[in-house]
């Protein structure tokens, strides 16, 4: 490969990562060091809610109710236990309401109420022997939580006759925090020594192998200083961080992997390590960057969401894949080019080697070559097996119930968890699971009385509380029948929004907060998924030139997440696997969760898709051979896109450690979508679908050929075609390869084996033209 033949944008980006390796470095430690010191503290200024639309009903609703009548939400609750004895004991009792008087004093509290002062039935367990103790702890997520922490120790434990334990909403967040701070930390000491293991397995080079490594931590540091920063100007979820992790080290490691591999690859066939790195930038790296645009594109559907939660996954998932991409693209081109053949020190399987004389093969001899010819030859087979199989393992999604995240989310013996769990054992009425109906505007009592009649006959009211009233304003309490979250309570929603009244009236509650969430989902899930598919097409036709691949694309990727949601219903809705997972089935799934699984597994299927397309077109360019393309671009990818995967999949097994529910739902769904993908889809389903469309694959309309000719993009730049003759190697000697990845060696500089060569009139990305119209080098 000639500097000739690079393009004069690439050109200058290999001076300008190569001019001042030393340099470049220097800077990024430096700025490392400080992403460190602007990050720190981050995961305690986030947040662990978000699940709610804020201009919904029931937003509005609840901050109303806050303001007028605190003690109409409270989010602290302290179950006293009497033991034996019954909370109506004379000492028990003055022990309650001392507990109470003291609560009421704390500076942050407001709402105190409790059974001994109101004597309600709700807040006194069936048996007699739990009751509970009310308030609301005032200020935003951040300040009650403050709050929570000074006042719990005070309380918690014994106290004379009782025994008290803290729950409700506030302590349910505080604890759903720590415990992610902590698995988080478990998950990246399980993550890191066993991903460099992998590296050097893959590699043999122990230097190699910290490379990727590098990378990803340099990712992570600075998205965590994004992170902070973010928070001071939005609301940014809990959950992120781990997004964050996941991320950095799988996508940072995808990155360098491609490039590292493709750098040895040009190292092999005796190029200098500067051309070998401008060589590699214009191949391996163009594709790094247009799967990070793809995966970017995913996560940022998230952004038409009102939730949050959502929201702060596309900040954390968009910064974390740019400065990966960035990290890839500009530090390690620096370090190959101060390591040069160094790159390749330290080869830990030599030992394993000894006496072993590597096999000569061409590309086509390979494993992942002969896995292609098979299942090219059986085309139809594979096609429709493969999808059925697929189609088979997401049938249980069909059978999804949407709920919202609660208590249930923590290990079950936690101690928010715990009281929670008394509560909906021991208490009739569900307390805390009620809704809340705000009627404001002046009314008499006479129509209050006539306003609480009608939805006391509503078929799924079980009680009505109220009013309380305060000036112009009073709300109801309303019981539905069955749980909180249960179908009779979703439709009490409704029914109560439907009644007339001579006042305004607004329905909040956790019911009415799960139905505002999944209407404001189902209105903007369109957008995103238009938004995911244009952008998607577009993007992968300025890859390939071809108008059949970005359906294909689009189609097997969104195919390949069928396993991912039905295992997620099997598994965490139903609680198949609940005793050997270690979590509690909440008999739902959290309303957001499928959305952010699709986006992410879908952006990391297309990082994949992109690297195997990369390659297929890269050689389809140059022999215009549809089948070889698809042979040669399984042989040089499959290793490496199963190696990234089973990489991936570890770091997010390792999230999927943790002991809040959505969290490991996240981190197993999405391992088990990376292996469905690099496993099934793109080793078996692209390649048979690609032999059913044959050279139709390439076809592009005229205008959209010259559209891609001017605005396209591609691995390999068509050098001058002189007499329509392939350019020549650059030693003319044929390459092999050792690196496992590859699965066998190949020719150098992309001959073709003896008695084969471009066909003619055999189609090629341009729409048909000639094959000999496009030629170039390659590696």
């Amino acid at each position: 490969m000639t500097e000739v033949n690079t393009p004069p944008r690439v050109r200058g980006w290999t001076r300008f990562v190569t001019a001042r390796p030393r340099l470049s470095l220097l800077v990024a430690l430096v700025l490392t060091a400080l992403a460190v010191l602007a990050g720190s503290g981050v995961a305690d200024r986030l947040g662990a809610g978000g699940w709610e639309d804020p201009s919904a009903e029931s937003t509005r609703a609840t901050k109303a109710l806050e303001r007028e009548f605190p003690g109409s939400q409270p989010n602290l609750l302290l179950l006293l236990d009497a033991g034996d004895a019954s909370v109506d004991d004379p000492a028990v009792a003055a022990e309650a309401e001392r507990l109470t008087e003291r609560l009421a004093a704390e500076r942050g509290v407001t709402g105190i109420g409790s059974y001994w002062r109101s004597r309600a039935a709700a807040l006194r367990s069936q048996d007699g022997h739990e009751a509970l103790i009310a308030a609301r702890l005032t200020g935003d997520e951040k300040t009650a939580g403050e709050t929570l922490e000074r006042i719990a120790p005070h309380y918690r434990g014994t106290h004379g006759p009782a025994e008290i334990t803290v729950g409700g909403p506030v302590a349910v967040r505080h604890e759903m925090q720590t415990i992610i701070q902590e698995d988080l930390t478990r998950a990246e000491l399980i993550a890191l020594p066993i991903t460099l293991v992998l590296l050097v397995m893959v590699f043999g080079s122990a230097v190699a192998a910290l490379l990727p490594l590098g990378i990803g931590i340099v990712a992570i540091l600075g998205t965590n200083a994004i992170l902070r920063a973010l928070t001071e100007l939005t609301d940014v979820s809990v959950f992120a961080i781990n997004l964050t992790t996941a991320l950095g080290l799988g996508l940072a490691i995808d990155y360098a992997l491609f490039i590292v591999r493709r750098f040895r690859e040009e190292l092999s066939t005796g190029a200098a390590p500067v051309t070998a790195i401008g060589t590699t930038l214009r191949t391996a790296g163009r594709t790094v960057l247009f799967s990070a645009l793809t995966v970017a594109v995913s996560l940022a559907a998230m952004l038409v969401f009102p939730q949050y939660f959502l929201r702060s996954f596309a900040y954390a998932g968009i910064a974390v894949v740019l400065l990966a991409a960035a990290a890839a693209l500009i530090l390690l081109p620096a370090a190959l080019t101060l390591l040069g053949h160094r790159v390749n020190s330290w080869d830990l399987r030599r030992v394993f080697r000894r006496g072993h004389r590597p096999e000569q093969a061409g590309e086509e001899d390979g494993a992942w070559a002969r896995t292609a010819t098979l299942v090219m030859r059986r085309a139809p087979v594979f096609a429709l097996g493969t999808t059925a199989v697929l189609v088979l393992l997401g049938l249980p999604f069909l059978g999804v119930k949407f709920g919202t995240a609660d208590d249930r989310q923590l290990p079950s013996a936690s101690e928010s968890h715990v009281v929670q769990q008394h509560i909906r054992e021991g208490f009739a009425g569900s307390p805390g699971g009620g809704l809340e109906v705000l009627a404001e505007g002046p009314a008499t009592e006479a129509q209050y009385g006539a306003y609480k009649e009608r939805i006391a006959r509503l078929p799924d009211a079980l009680r009505v509380d109220g009013p309380l009233v305060k000036g112009d304003s009073a709300y109801f309490t309303v019981l539905p029948r069955g749980e909180a979250v249960g179908d009779p309570a979703q439709r009490l929603v409704g029914e109560l929004r439907a009644v007339d009244a001579p006042f305004h009236t607004e329905v909040t509650g956790t019911a009415a907060v799960l139905v505002d969430s999944k209407h404001a989902i189902g209105e903007r899930l369109p957008l995103a998924a238009v938004f995911i598919a244009i952008v998607t097409l577009l993007l992968v036709f300025l890859l390939t030139g071809s108008v059949l691949i970005p359906l294909q694309a689009v189609v097997l990727n969104a195919l390949s997440l069928t396993a991912m949601f039905g295992a997620v219903v099997w598994v965490f809705q139903d609680g198949h696997l609940s005793g050997l997972l270690g979590f509690t089935s909440p008999g739902s799934i959290e309303t957001t969760l499928p959305v952010l699984m699709f986006c992410v597994a879908f952006g990391l299927s297309m990082d994949y898709g992109v690297f195997l397309l990369s390659r297929i077109k890269e050689e389809y360019d140059h022999t215009g051979d549809h089948e070889r393309s698809v042979r040669f671009g399984l042989q040089r990818t499959g290793g490496l896109i199963t190696a990234a995967a089973v990489i991936l999949a570890v770091v997010m097994v390792a999230i999927g450690t943790s002991r809040v529910t959505n969290t490991k739902m996240l981190g197993l769904g999405i391992a088990l979508a990376v292996l469905m993908d690099a496993m099934i889809v793109r080793s078996l389903l692209v390649p048979a679908v690609m032999r059913l469309t044959g050279r139709a694959t390439w076809w592009a309309p005229g205008p959209l050929r010259r559209f891609h000719a001017r605005f396209g993009l591609s691995e390999a730049d068509p050098a001058p075609a002189g007499d329509g003759e392939r350019a020549p190697a650059a030693d003319g000697e044929p390459m092999t390869s050792e690196d496992p990845l590859s699965g066998g060696g190949s020719p150098k500089g992309g001959e073709l084996p003896k008695g084969e060569g471009s066909p003619k009139g055999e189609g090629s990305a341009n729409g048909g033209e000639p094959a000999r119209d496009k030629v170039g080098p390659r590696s």
